[in-house]
């Protein structure tokens, strides 16, 4: 993707010695200065959706981008090189070469194959994990210390897939799983009540899906739990109000899609937030999908979406969070659609 990378360097290494005049006697860069990496696989709509907002946001010093179409990729890294005047300093690469991906902090995997017409949902899984084959050991082999963060769909199933390819710790491992529909329930509860969307405390967890989880029970606005508040002061509200809310949640993406063709800037704004509490190492709680065995009763090997607290280190904890008996056993019922699919693929 660069022109001549030898005879390229020595002349910009000239013209840089001939425009500045050295310090004498400098010391060198201090060796606890961290130097970030971020590499996006896929350069399609939610790939470059992520890729701009991560640069916006000044998030890493060096972007890499991969994808299988050369010329695309080429067009996407010229297209925010020439925009470099605007944005903090980053350098972005792209090449359909792994290599380009060495040292990276975090991986984030966009990719994936598109559902054809009447095609079945195992068979489009069964494209994406050929498809994830030729991703994950290579991302794997480059950034062996790097965290992985898959949001290609079905994400919970292929979360699983990247955790069982890349023989990473499963804390190293995480899915875009329910953080932007988290973000849309926040929102439309937000928007119900009338008050400031970043007040409101409001989780959908499981599966990133038909069969996610409102956990209503913890909902908070400002600190105060809404529904045990509500009981409280015998102010009635309809269980139906509360499943709309959850069903236009669900809805939301497919919304986007049959309006404009896809979705991206939601998904660029969630991942770029889930990059940062990574390597800011902020500590935040995401609802993401991480390996759910023995959390909240759930048994056997699937990933799917939980409170989880992120760091450096990837996913550093679980929240205990309450949950209704009604809520643990939809939980379990999300986990369990999500193994049906998962077992068939024979990992």
């Amino acid at each position: 993707m660069e022109k001549s990378s030898s005879s390229a360097s020595l002349e910009s290494l000239n013209i840089a010695q001939t425009f500045f005049t050295p310090i004498h006697q400098a010391t060198p860069p201090s060796p606890t200065k961290h130097h970030t990496k971020i590499s996006v696989i896929g350069v399609g709509n939610v790939g470059m959706a992520i890729a701009q907002t991560i640069l916006t946001q000044d998030l890493v010093d060096e972007l890499a981008l991969v994808d299988s179409n050369p010329n695309k990729l080429r067009g996407e890294m010229l297209d925010l090189q020439h925009a470099a005047a605007f944005l903090p300093r980053t350098k972005i690469l792209a090449s359909v070469d792994y290599a380009v991906t060495a040292g990276s902090d975090l991986c984030i995997v966009t990719a994936g194959a598109r559902q054809i017409a009447r095609e079945s949902r195992l068979n489009l899984l069964q494209r994406n994990l050929e498809l994830f084959r030729m991703i994950i050991p290579p991302l794997a082999k480059n950034s062996p210390d790097g965290i992985l963060l898959v949001v290609s769909n079905p994400v919970d199933v292929l979360t699983f897939v990247a955790w069982k390819l890349s023989g990473f710790s499963s804390n190293r491992v995480i899915g875009s799983g329910t953080n932007l529909d988290s973000s849309r329930f926040r929102f439309l509860i937000a928007d119900h009540l009338d008050v400031n969307a970043q007040d409101v405390q409001a989780y959908i967890v499981g599966e990133h899906g038909d069969s996610s989880v409102a956990l209503w029970s913890s909902i908070s606005v400002g600190g105060v739990p809404v529904l045990s508040f509500l009981d409280k002061q015998a102010i009635k509200y309809e269980k139906e109000t509360l499943e709309n809310i959850h069903k236009a949640v669900i809805q939301g993406a497919y919304e986007v899609i049959n309006l404009k063709g896809y979705t991206s800037w939601a998904i660029g704004y969630s991942v770029a937030s889930l990059a940062r509490s990574i390597l800011r190492n902020q500590r935040k709680i995401h609802p993401v999908s991480i390996l759910a065995k023995n959390f909240y009763g759930i048994d056997g090997e699937v990933f799917l979406s939980l409170p989880a607290q992120l760091g450096r280190a990837g996913v550093l904890g679980v929240t205990n969070a309450h949950l209704t008996d009604e809520e643990m056993q939809q939980l379990r019922d999300s986990a369990k659609t999500i193994m049906e699919f998962q077992t068939q693929l024979g990992l």
